[in-house]
């Protein structure tokens, strides 16, 4: 480890020039953040898309974690659900005490990881000292053509429910970093504990994705709180109702091992959350040309379901029989 690693950095100023200005990648607008605003001019022709979320320790990560590549990850994936392209993104950052240059560089080398992954960069935001947790909040903005935005609200009777990637991952990753014996037993299995770990700890909305969102979908949100959650959030919002097949919903080759040997149940997966896959409908005449495309980007796209009349949310089992999933998502309160 190098000798400045536990070095404080107790400027506000020197953590700005030295961390943070170099995340700007030399954008004009964003004045080397030496202003108290940022330029940002939309493209003729597109509208920009806003979104924000906050990343608290001890509720959406755990103490010593630095989760700044997931903390521009989750908003990037709010961004793809409406068919937008991430472009750029403001940081708040609350901090307990007096930071460390380790810890600044871990910070900044997430957030540098993220910035190339998704194709965005930093453009301004404030650093705070807190009384409370280490809390990240970041403001993404995305770009989309005018008018173009796909909401939770445009679904219709007879539309197909599709979902992308796969489902419960993160979640298993969170069970996985808090039962090391479960881990192991997974190992003894032969099965990669890598990627479910990964899922939870460094999601990564796959921006491509956007493009199909504002080509086929008729609503599209992200999936965050749990996909038995969202499905009934996308229905009610669109004033449907639907109908969706637990055998459809598509999970990895690691959580079917688990779910094979009884370790995991696939109900409670639909629950877990912090999938940040993109769960969309889209007319049945269009479903055939979504997949197609799909399969040239090389994205993975499954239908699980249809939307329906009325309001009610039914998920059946491989017979067909209604099932109730007690736990349908996450909620802060």
């Amino acid at each position: 480890m190098n000798g400045d690693e536990n070095q404080i950095v107790a400027s506000e100023t020197s953590i700005i020039a030295e961390f943070f200005a170099p995340l700007t990648e030399g954008d004009s607008g964003a004045f080397e953040l030496k202003d108290d605003c940022a330029v940002i001019t939309p493209e003729p022709g597109f509208d920009f898309v806003v979104t924000t979320d906050s990343l608290i320790e001890g509720v959406h990560f755990f103490a010593g974690d630095v989760p700044s590549f997931k903390a521009l990850a989750v908003n990037v994936s709010d961004l793809v659900a409406k068919g937008a392209t991430p472009v750029c993104y403001l940081l708040n950052l609350a901090l307990p005490e007096a930071p460390t240059r380790g810890f600044l560089k871990r910070l900044t080398a997430g957030l540098a990881q993220a910035q190339q992954t998704f194709g965005c960069h930093l453009i301004g935001g404030d650093t705070d000292r807190t009384s409370g947790l280490l809390t990240l909040t970041i403001t993404a903005i995305g770009k989309l053509p005018k008018g173009s935005i796909v909401r939770r609200s445009g679904g219709s009777p007879g539309d197909i429910v599709a979902v992308t990637g796969t489902i419960g991952d993160a979640g298993l990753g969170l069970v996985l970093r808090k039962d090391e014996a479960l881990a192991d037993a997974l190992r003894s299995m032969d099965v990669e504990c890598g990627p479910l770990l990964e899922s939870f700890d460094k999601p990564r909305p796959n921006v491509a994705v956007a493009d199909l969102v504002g080509a086929f979908a008729t609503a599209a949100m992200d999936v965050s709180d749990g996909l038995a959650k969202d499905a009934a959030r996308m229905a009610a919002t669109s004033n449907t109702g639907a109908e969706l097949h637990i055998d459809a919903v598509p999970v990895s080759a690691a959580a079917q091992a688990g779910i094979d040997a009884g370790l995991f149940d696939k109900l409670d997966m639909l629950g877990s959350g912090e999938d940040y896959q993109v769960l969309l409908s889209v007319n049945p005449g269009n479903w055939k040309k979504l997949k197609a495309e799909a399969l040239v980007r090389g994205i993975v796209i499954n239908k699980i379901g249809v939307l329906t009349e009325g309001s009610a949310v039914i998920w059946r089992d491989s017979l067909g029989q209604p099932v109730d999933i007690a736990v349908p998502g996450w909620d802060h309160f």
